[in-house]
């Protein structure tokens, strides 16, 4: 029998449990990718239930549907796009004010909306009861109540969802109305678009148009003035604009969101939120709160968090890979280059090993040790809440190169692994923090070069020069966060994010959210290490390396005064950062680097290794985030840096120090 499908997209703003509603709907079947030319994140999967296939796809986080950021245009598209048969507003009912003002936008854009009242268990431990049955009557949609994180509420849920689509269930959601002066001017506005741009209309609903107008919003703005008789609504908006601007002295954009916290507080929260007892003075989230978000005690509690989270990573990964390569490179990889070498000739048959099912097993052996522990920790550290005081006690810092309190996690991980810092960088709402942050990540020296750093400088110069790299690493990374914030279009943003209650994180919801991060790195990422490790072995197996040494001498003699055979291990390097040090002393036939190479020249090697073009892995991982060309811009912008710095390094050594 041919299952009916239905399509409903989840919307909602951040940390009310839409995650946990989507996994719950889909379990096992979803698929993570990006939006359409964006680079936000986007789930979607598939639910069968009776006769139906109920496709779910959950909107960005955004508590609001303006402009402002990448997440809320494209849920604002979406729903405007009408793709979805029913959009389930997930809202929190311990703060239901803040989270009925998305749901009043919702009902702007006149989309079908279901209104899932999730977290009723912690509204209940505040004291707080909301009357379901009037908050329905008043929005004119179902209200199904909700507690997520134990599955309560989901089969309600999708029953209300089909009733809604096969028409039992009528939707009459409420065209609240603003204040005099305001409504005055949308019910105007609203008639003159109909008049003047009935065009837009069959799209937009002209009464969102007005209000979207009056609002300032940018991407409606640009729509409107670009249509016949544009000019004419334009004019009148600047108008209207004036005038409510004069009479409330305010401008515009807090105009409009008074109007609708006034609806909020006006028309629904004294009908339907009542406060039955008064919540415990100090709860345990309270307090916890109070710790991680102090002036003073808030900073070293968050180093201990960091450095357990870099124990874990790097110390469960590094056993963990330890397991993997035992499995597959000391007991797969023999019995592999066996069968192929009795069936390919030898030069084939190399390529085969070391460049397919290396590269193959390098994405096991290599990524996976790190990517898991790595998504499972930021899983946990997202459910719980703590992310949002990182990045409140880091944002004073992180604006002096542009960006906000957020982006401290990525750079940290870095230097535990760039895969899962490039993969981090997400955490950005905005596309140009996004892609400023993705440049800097990859500079940060990953436990595989700071074994090149140990290796060669601490090893044969000194460990306090090797610390002076790490100094030095830091400085570039600030002035070029500095030069790339000043470069980049568009203005840096502040930090306005809420701070959520903490939470016990749901373990199925965890490791859900876990495999399904892991499973798509993987699937995105294997082909691009495999092909990166056949090209570089074919090369290697078809002796073009002299010939790559001699063309690259010039840059790699001259300007970095290195002997030529080192332009082998920076392009093997590639495939691992720690092989830069073990092709280094192939290459110049000595395992005592002292022997064939200078104090300057190991300094300068080492810096250009710190900075050069990162491994196939976090190519791989920057390719998934920001898309091919910004990955290829990115890994250029390495090769500059990192000859820059080799060659500032050369030319100060030589000429300051006489060395």
């Amino acid at each position: 029998m041919v299952k009916k499908r239905i399509n409903i997209a989840l919307a909602g703003q951040p940390n009310v449990g839409k995650s946990v509603i989507f996994n719950n709907l889909v379990g096992g079947s979803q698929i993570v990718g990006n939006w359409p030319g964006k680079t936000v994140e986007k789930a979607e999967g598939k639910l069968i239930y009776g006769n139906y296939e109920i496709n779910v796809i959950d909107l960005p986080g955004t508590y609001s549907l303006s402009s402002y950021s990448e997440e809320e245009v494209i849920a604002r598209e979406y729903i405007l796009s009408r793709e979805s048969d029913v959009i389930v507003n997930v809202v929190d009912a311990s703060v239901l004010e803040r989270n009925l003002y998305l749901t009043v936008q919702l009902f702007e854009l006149e989309a079908p909306v279901i209104v899932a009242l999730n977290l009723m268990d912690v509204a209940q431990s505040k004291g707080i009861r909301i009357d379901v049955d009037e908050l329905s009557r008043i929005l004119g949609v179902p209200v199904v109540p909700m507690v997520a994180v134990t599955g309560r509420g989901i089969d309600v849920l999708v029953k209300t969802i089909i009733d809604v689509v096969e028409g039992r269930v009528k939707l009459s959601p409420t065209q609240f109305k603003y204040g005099k002066e305001v409504e005055e001017k949308i019910s105007t506005l609203s008639e003159y678009i109909k008049r003047y741009l009935p065009q837009l209309c069959s799209k937009y609903p002209p009464r969102w148009l007005a209000i979207k107008l009056l609002e300032g919003d940018e991407n409606v703005l640009k729509i409107v003035e670009n249509s016949e008789n544009g000019k004419i609504i334009t004019l009148l908006v600047q108008e209207f604009v004036d005038e409510l601007e004069r009479i409330h002295g305010e401008n515009i954009s807090s105009i409009i969101s008074s109007e609708r916290y006034g609806i909020i507080g006006r028309d629904i929260l004294p009908k339907v939120q009542f406060i039955e007892r008064e919540p415990i003075s100090r709860t345990f989230s309270d307090k916890l709160n109070y710790w991680t978000t102090h002036p003073i005690l808030g900073y070293p509690i968050l180093i201990l968090v960091f450095l357990t989270i870099f124990y874990a990573i790097f110390t469960g990964g590094g056993l963990f890979e330890e397991v993997l390569s035992y499995i597959f490179d000391e007991n797969l990889m023999p019995w592999i280059s066996e069968i192929i070498s009795g069936i390919l000739p030898e030069t084939l048959s190399e390529i085969v090993i070391n460049g397919f099912f290396g590269g193959l097993i390098a994405t096991l052996t290599i990524s996976l040790p790190y990517i898991l522990p790595f998504y499972f920790i930021l899983s946990v550290l997202e459910d719980t809440g703590y992310m949002p005081r990182v990045a409140y006690l880091m944002d004073a810092f992180m604006h002096r190169i542009g960006l906000h309190g957020k982006a401290f996690l990525p750079l940290m991980l870095g230097y535990g692994c760039n895969v899962p810092a490039c993969l981090g960088c997400r955490v950005m709402e905005r596309d140009r923090e996004k892609l400023l942050l993705s440049f800097l990540v990859v500079l940060i020296p990953c436990s595989a070069r700071i074994v090149v750093i140990l290796g060669i400088v601490g090893e044969y110069i000194g460990f306090i020069y090797a610390l002076m790299l790490f100094l030095i690493n830091i400085i570039v990374i600030v002035l070029f966060g500095y030069a790339l914030n000043k470069l980049l279009p568009g203005c840096p943003v502040g930090l306005i994010m809420e701070m959520p209650d903490y939470r016990k994180p749901v373990l199925r919801a965890v490791l859900l959210k876990t495999w399904h991060r892991v499973k798509d790195f993987i699937y995105d990422a294997s082909p691009l290490i495999v092909a990166g490790s056949v090209i570089l072995e074919t090369i290697y197996q078809l002796n073009m390396f002299p010939l790559l040494s001699y063309y690259a001498s010039p840059l790699i003699s001259g300007l970095l005064g290195l002997p030529a055979v080192t332009a082998f291990p920076l392009i093997f390097g590639v495939l691992r950062k720690e092989l830069a040090l073990i092709l280094l002393q192939k290459v110049l036939g000595s395992s005592d680097l002292n022997l064939v190479l200078n104090v300057k020249q190991m300094l300068v090697f080492t810096i250009v290794v710190m900075f050069f073009i990162p491994c196939i892995a976090t190519i791989a991982a920057c390719v998934r985030e920001e898309g091919w060309k910004r990955a290829i811009l990115i890994s250029l912008s390495t090769i500059v840096i990192s000859i820059l710095a080799g060659w500032v390094t050369n030319i100060v050594l030589t000429f300051l120090f006489g060395l």
